[in-house]
C-alpha cells in the first residue's frame, strides 16, 4: 500500500510539478479535454446552467473542481489494496483554484468534513489555476428578467427527494433540482420522476441540473477501483452549492432526508465508524455550513426533514395522490441491479436496509398492502430469512436494534451519538433520539412476525 496523491491539471500546457512525499504515489488528474473544454461533467454543468440563466461564481466552480478530485480519489483508490485495515486510506489532494489563500484558510474544515464522511485521512492543498484558466466564471448578462429559482434541492431519484420536490412545488416555490447520476437505473428513476413532476406542475418554471461524473478505471496506475463510494455526497452537495452561487441571492440548499437515515445509528455493535454511512449526518452538514461561511458563499445547507421518519414524510406529503402515483418510479434500493442475477429487471430487492425502511414507511403512511413498489422478495414473512444470506442480514440487525430499545427505550439518547458528534445539535438531542425510536418503530411493525434464522 502507498499514500495516494491526486493533483489536478488544467490543460496540456499545465506542467506544474507537484512534489511527491515519502511512500507516496502521484497521479495527475487532467481536468481539461482538448485545449480548453472542462472534462468530467464540469463543462456540461456550466453549459446546462448557462442555458437557464444561472452563472456560478469562481468559488462555486472551484468547489466543483475540488469535488471532482474527491470523487476521483474515492472511486479509483481501492480500500482493500491501499490501506492497512482494508478501509482507511491516506489521500492527499492538490487542487488548482481561483483563490488559493481563501481555500487554504478553509482546509481544516474540509479535512474534518471528509475524514468524518469517508473514514479516510485526507490532506488538502491548493495552488493557483494556470493563467489561461484564471477566470472561468461568466458574468450574468444584463437583463430585466429576474431568475425564478428561489431554492435549490437535491433530487436523487429516491423517495425522500421526491417528497421534498413535491412539497416545495405545492408551496408555490420554484426550485432548481440537482441530480447526480452514475448507474443507469438511478438516471432512469430521476428522469421518470422529473417528467412526472413536469406534467403535474406544467405552469411552474422549476428546472433541473443533471450531472454525471465518472473517471476511467486505472486512473491510478496499478491500483484497483473502489465501490464503497462513501464520498459521493460531497459531490452531490458541491453540485448544489455550485449552482446556488449563480442565483444572485442568498440560497438554501435543501437536502431532503428522513431523520432515521440521516442519523444512521449502527444497528449492531459491528457497524461502527464509516461502515455506517454519514452522507447527511448532522455533524457533516454542520461542517458544510462552516465551510460556506469560511469561503464567503452566501448560502446554507438544510435538511428540512431531520425530525421526521420516512413514514411521517410520506404521510405528510403535500400532494399524497401524486406521491402514490410517482412512488413506484422512485429508487431506494442500495443495489437494484442485483435483481438481474435472478432474471428480473431493475427493481427493489426488498431486504436491504433502505428497502426495509422504505417498506416500513409506506406501510405506516398508507396501510398494509398499499405499497405499489415491486420487490424481489415480495413477502418478508413467507419463509424464514437465513442470516447467512443477504435476504436475512438486515432484518436480523433491525431485530437486534429493536429489542435493545424495547427493554430500555432511554438507550436511544445514548445510541444516537454512535455515528458521530452531535455537539452542534445539543438543543435537539431529545428530538433526535425520539425520531430514532419512531423510525425503528415503523420497521418493527413491518417485520413483526418475520423470522430471521441466525447462522
Amino acid at each position: 500500500m502507498k499514500r495516494q496523491l491526486l493533483a489536478g491539471r488544467f490543460g496540456p500546457d499545465d506542467h506544474v510539478d507537484v512534489t511527491v512525499g515519502a511512500d507516496e504515489q502521484r497521479t495527475y488528474l487532467q481536468l481539461v479535454i482538448g485545449e480548453k473544454s472542462l472534462d468530467h461533467g464540469l463543462g456540461g454543468a456550466l453549459t446546462t446552467l448557462k442555458k437557464i440563466g444561472v452563472f456560478p461564481s469562481e468559488i462555486g466552480i472551484d468547489l466543483l473542481v475540488l469535488a471532482a478530485h474527491v470523487h476521483a480519489a474515492d472511486t479509483r483508490i481501492s480500500r482493500a489494496e491501499q490501506s492497512q485495515d482494508s478501509w482507511t486510506r491516506e489521500i492527499r489532494l492538490v487542487v488548482p483554484v481561483s483563490d488559493p489563500a481563501r481555500w487554504s484558510a478553509a482546509a481544516l474544515t474540509l479535512k474534518k468534513s471528509l475524514d468524518f464522511l469517508t473514514g479516510d485521512r485526507w490532506t488538502i492543498g491548493f495552488r493557483a489555476r494556470p493563467a489561461r484558466f484564471a477566470t472561468i466564471a461568466q458574468a450574468a448578462p444584463p437583463s430585466l428578467i429576474v431568475l425564478p429559482f428561489d431554492s435549490v434541492s437535491l433530487f436523487s431519484g429516491g423517495l425522500d427527494s421526491l417528497i421534498g420536490a413535491i412539497d416545495l412545488l405545492e408551496d408555490g416555490a420554484t426550485p432548481l433540482l440537482i441530480s447526480h447520476f452514475g448507474e443507469g437505473s438511478i438516471s432512469d428513476a430521476q428522469g421518470k420522476l422529473f417528467t412526472g413532476l413536469r406534467k403535474q406542475y406544467a405552469k411552474s418554471s422549476f428546472e433541473r441540473l443533471r450531472v454525471g461524473m465518472t473517471f476511467k478505471k486505472g486512473l491510478v496506475a496499478d491500483v484497483g477501483s473502489e465501490d464503497s463510494t462513501r464520498g459521493r455526497s460531497f459531490l452531490f452537495f458541491a453540485l448544489g452549492v455550485f449552482a446556488g452561487t449563480g442565483l444572485g441571492h442568498r440560497f438554501v440548499l435543501r437536502v431532503p432526508e428522513n431523520g432515521l437515515i440521516a442519523l444512521n445509528v449502527p444497528l449492531d455493535p459491528l457497524r461502527l465508524g464509516s461502515n455506517s454511512t454519514r452522507t447527511t449526518h448532522p455533524y457533516y452538514m454542520a461542517r458544510w455550513n462552516d465551510l460556506l461561511g469560511e469561503l464567503g458563499i452566501n448560502g446554507e445547507v438544510q435538511n428540512p426533514y431531520w425530525d421526521k421518519t420516512k413514514g411521517e414524510m410520506a404521510a405528510a406529503c403535500r400532494n399524497p395522490a401524486l406521491l402514490k402515483k410517482l412512488a413506484p418510479d422512485s429508487l431506494s434500493c442500495s443495489s437494484p441491479a442485483k435483481a438481474r442475477w435472478l432474471g428480473h429487471g431493475i427493481e427493489h430487492c426488498g431486504y436491504c436496509l433502505p428497502c426495509l425502511i422504505r417498506r416500513a414507511a409506506l406501510e405506516a403512511a398508507w396501510g398494509t398492502g398499499s405499497d405499489p413498489t415491486t420487490y424481489t422478495v415480495p413477502d418478508l414473512q413467507a419463509q424464514p430469512l437465513d442470516t447467512r444470506q443477504a435476504t436475512g442480514v438486515q432484518v436480523r440487525s433491525f431485530q437486534y436494534a429493536i429489542e435493545r430499545l424495547r427493554g430500555k427505550p432511554q438507550l436511544a439518547n445514548l445510541l444516537i451519538h454512535k455515528p458521530g458528534s452531535l455537539a452542534d445539535e445539543a438543543e435537539h438531542l431529545d428530538e433526535l433520539a425520539d425520531v430514532y425510536r419512531r423510525g425503528l418503530g415503523e420497521v418493527a411493525r413491518l417485520i413483526d412476525g418475520t423470522e430471521a434464522k441466525p447462522s
